[in-house]
């Protein structure tokens, strides 16, 4: 009888999903792993704000799960990055689901950016929020949820998001570096022009969400 206690009990315990240790997530994001990925906060800042300049995306608070979906597709080339790829190729599951859990939790102000011209801004908002019948697009917020907030698990924000790392993701799925999320994101990508994508990049920059982080001031010279 106690063995058999022991086995159902040993069973459950194999058949418990792993718990993503947020600890050491905050570990491989400051100092990286011992298989050779490099430390998150290189490039992304410890509290997942980047620098602001838009090469590297600001990634606090963006779901575990699509952060995750992210690293398996740099790992597997279905996203093609220079630094993301080999780094995420070393990363284990259990690496990818603590330091994921890590960044989702973070809640970290917004750096002050100049502000886009309206102009740019009203073009990206209608876009963002009607689409365009002319060229078939619907509304961006459709998916990316009302004004870019996301739709969690598997949708990210875009709202605060760097426009130029909005703008070299669209561009990378107009090129085909980006197959993940094909069947949505290359068919919208491609109906896109450059006035366009940079609207929408202007636009998503300076909108927040009211259950985001309020802003830092911004710059508006």
């Amino acid at each position: 009888m106690t063995l058999n206690l022991c086995l159902v009990g040993f069973a459950h315990a194999q058949s418990e999903p792993r718990k993503p240790d947020v600890s050491r997530g905050a570990v491989i994001a400051a100092q990286g792993t011992a298989t050779g990925a490099a430390a998150c906060a290189l490039c992304h800042a410890f509290n997942g704000i980047s620098d602001g300049s838009g090469a590297f995306p600001r990634i606090a608070a963006q779901p575990a799960f699509y952060l995750a979906r992210q690293l398996r597709a740099f790992a597997s080339g279905d996203r093609a990055n220079a630094v993301m790829s080999p780094i995420a190729k070393v990363l284990s599951d259990d690496d990818i689901a603590d330091v994921t859990a890590y960044y989702a939790g973070v809640k970290a102000p917004y750096l002050p950016l100049a502000r886009p011209a309206p102009a740019l801004i009203d073009h990206g908002e209608q876009l963002a929020k009607v689409g365009s019948a002319a060229k078939d697009l619907p509304a961006c917020n459709n998916c990316h949820g009302p004004g870019g907030t996301g739709e969690p698990p598997a949708i990210p924000y875009l709202a605060g998001q760097y426009a130029q790392y909005i703008t070299f993701e669209l561009q990378m799925w107009q090129r085909g570096y980006r197959k993940n999320s094909q069947d949505t994101m290359l068919r919208i990508a491609g109906k896109l022009d450059d006035r366009d994508i940079a609207a929408l990049a202007a636009y998503y920059q300076q909108v927040l969400g009211p259950d985001q982080t309020p802003a830092l001031p911004q710059d508006t010279r």
